[in-house]
């Protein structure tokens, strides 16, 4: 069975709420790849997550019900094909805009 369809099925659903730029709860999480206080790289379903700011830290982690809930400023988030990592698609981005 193709990977990527039988992580579809691990977990049928997956959600991001984000709480006044200070509390995120993501659904759907398989694994935590990385994290520190600047940034999360989360592996659901449907590609790497990336979740940067400051001073972000767990606060509940529950990987058999696929639930990560984290705390502190959110900068920004998004989703990066699971084949790029996404220091080489900063890589990618930065190349092209310091051409």
């Amino acid at each position: 069975m193709d990977e990527r369809l039988r992580t579809h099925k691990q977990f049928e659903r997956h959600e991001v709420t984000l709480l006044n730029r200070q509390a995120v709860q993501v659904t759907g999480v398989i694994n935590v790849e990385s994290f520190d206080a600047h940034e999360f790289v989360l592996q659901t379903g449907y590609g790497l997550l990336v979740i940067r700011g400051d001073n972000l830290h767990i606060k509940s982690l529950n990987l058999e019900n696929g639930l990560v809930q984290i705390e502190g400023m959110v900068f920004d988030l998004g989703y990066f094909d699971d084949k790029i990592s996404p220091t080489e698609k900063a890589k990618g981005f930065l190349g092209k805009l310091f051409k």
